[in-house]
Order: C-alpha cells, then structure tokens, then sequence
C-alpha cells in the first residue's frame, strides 16, 4: 500500500509541476507577447526551451534543500505529503481559471507546511513545532521584499536605457530592443525553470525519504531533476492566456524597452535569491518589475486597482493552501 501510495504522490508532484508550467508561463511570456516580438505559440516554445536548458547548467539545488526541510521529519508522512500537494493543485487551478497570477512556489510550500501542521495537532502537538519557523519567516520576508527588488532592479535599469539610448533613433531603438527582449526574457525563462523546478525536487526528495526509499542524507537521484525540469517545460509550453492578459497588459502598457528592463530585472532577481537557497515566487518578482518599469513613465501609468488585487492575491495565498492542505489531511485520516 505504501509502494502504491508513494507512486501515486510522486506523480502527483510531477503534475503539479506541470501545472506550475502552464500557471506561471505568462511570468516568462506576457511581456514578449504584449510586445508582439513573438507570437504566443513562438513564445511559449522559447520559454519551454530555455526552462528545461536550466537542468544542465544548475547542479546544486539549494531551494529543493529548503522546500524539503519546511516542515520537520517527524510530522512528516506520505499522508502529509499527499494532502499538501492536493491542496497546491487545486488552489493553483482555481486561480488559473481566474486569471489570478498567484505565485505556485507558496501554493506549494503553504500546502506542505500546513498538512504537516495539521498531523502535529492530531499527535497532539503545538502545530508551531512542525515547521521550521526560521524557514517559513525567510519565505514570508521576501513575499514582501521580492517584488520590491524586482521593481527597484527594473526601474534603474529602465532609467539607465533611457539615458543611453536618449539620441538614438526611435525606430531603430524600439528594432534593437525588441531583438533584446529574446535574450532578456530567455533569462527569465531559465531562471524560472531554476527556481521553481526546484521546490517540486524537493518534494519528491522528501517522499522517497520518507517512503524509506532513499536515506535523508543521500544525494537526489539525476532522475528527479530531469524529471521536474521536463514537466515545467512542458506544462509552460501548454500556455496560461488568462494570465498573460493581466501580466502583458493590465498592470501596465508594456514597451519592448520596458519589456527588456522589466524581464532583465526578474531574471536578476530569480538567480541571486536561487543562489541563496530561497523559494521565491517568480509570480511576485515579475509583477513587481513591470510595476518598476511602469513607475519610470508616472505613478499614474501603473493600474493600480489591479496591482492591489494582486497583492490580496499573494497575501491569502500560504494561509488558504494551509487551510485546504490541512482539510484534505483530516479527510484523509477520516477514511484511509
């Protein structure tokens, strides 16, 4: 049963990351679409590309290390892994279908972190003591600062383009730049597939440890990388036009030059904080870079009624997956 039940988690995992492909393409894409460098099917293709290129050059995988030890050994079980990863599914999906851009990475981690909170109350234990708090207040620390890095990165270097190019031909800059946007958003692109491939790893990780398949301290089999890396290129070669609308056009009127700073930035971003072994949401870096390049114009240009419901968006995310990871987790204690 248990062999059974580890397969079932582990497939489970490879879809949501999937889902995670197609949910946070526009992340890679809105701005190269809205932009009309490429078309939406040659753009989902590049992001694809450069997605699963990340897989040969980033072998050490620090952010599926911290999504893995989120929650303590000992409240963890395939149950708990089970119930986190439907709760993220779904919590994905329904967003999906409202064109929400809510980030999948604390979709994910408020799913595992609240399952394994819910199995500590049932063994009759503070719920606190089944996660490592220092982790989740890392995590929670840059929901705020990510989209701020991603704006403040964006902005300057907006600025900086502007300044360089000021005497520069407008058809001719607006032919570079558009050139450019194929490099800055293939950047982007592989620095998603970096960082968010990585916190499924770290699931799958966790299962085979704890289904006592592999010990806690062996190394990731290669299976597992080429694995999440495929199904993310995959799932972001399927598409997610919804949310490309809101990220390609209704936070700002995006610009190939905007486009460039904008993609530049969240690249930026992605691959210092991958790095330092922090999960943050590509979702929350890119918004807030093409918030930054939309402040370059006037505080104006930005749509802010949708910004703020974006914001709403991020903020009920990891409580409403530890929610519905947490009822998943009592059913599944109901009737296993």
């Amino acid at each position: 049963m248990v062999t059974t039940l580890l397969v079932v988690v582990i497939c489970l995992a490879i879809i949501f990351d999937f889902i995670n492909g197609f949910h946070d393409a526009a992340n890679s894409i809105a701005t190269i679409v809205s932009t009309k460098v490429l078309t939406p099917f040659q753009a989902v293709l590049w992001a694809a590309t450069f997605n699963f290129l990340a897989f040969f050059v980033i072998k050490d995988h620090k952010v599926a290390n911290t999504v893995a030890k989120i929650v303590i050994q000992d409240y963890v079980t395939i149950n708990v892994i089970l119930a986190g990863l439907a709760a993220a599914i779904t919590w994905n999906l329904i967003t999906w279908w409202f064109g929400i851009p809510s980030s999948s990475s604390h979709t994910l981690i408020g799913g595992f972190a609240g399952a394994g909170m819910t199995n500590a109350i049932f063994m009759g234990v503070n719920p606190i003591e089944a996660v490592k708090m220092d982790y989740i207040g890392t995590i929670a620390m840059y929901i705020v600062l990510a989209p701020f890095i991603g704006l403040f990165i964006a902005y300057i270097i907006t600025i900086l383009i502007m300044n360089i190019c000021r005497n520069a031909r407008p058809a001719t800059a607006e032919k570079w730049f558009k050139a450019g946007q194929l490099i800055s958003s293939a950047a982007l692109s592989f620095a998603h597939g970096g960082n968010d491939a990585q916190k499924v790893m770290g699931i799958i990780y966790i299962t085979l440890v704890t289904g006592k398949v592999i010990t806690n301290d062996a190394a990731m089999p290669d299976w597992i990388p080429l694995t999440c890396y495929s199904a993310i290129a995959l799932g972001t070669m399927s598409g997610g036009w919804k949310i490309v609308k809101t990220m390609g056009s209704k936070i700002t009127k995006v610009t190939p030059l905007e486009g460039v700073s904008a993609e530049a930035a969240g690249a930026i971003t992605l691959t210092i904080t991958e790095r330092l072994g922090i999960p943050v949401s590509t979702t929350h870096t890119i918004t807030g870079s093409i918030i930054g390049v939309g402040l370059t114009k006037r505080v104006s240009a930005v749509r802010w009624g949708v910004t703020i419901n974006l914001l709403w968006a991020w903020v009920i995310t990891i409580p409403i997956s530890a929610l519905l990871a947490g009822g998943v987790y009592s059913l599944i204690r109901l009737f296993a």
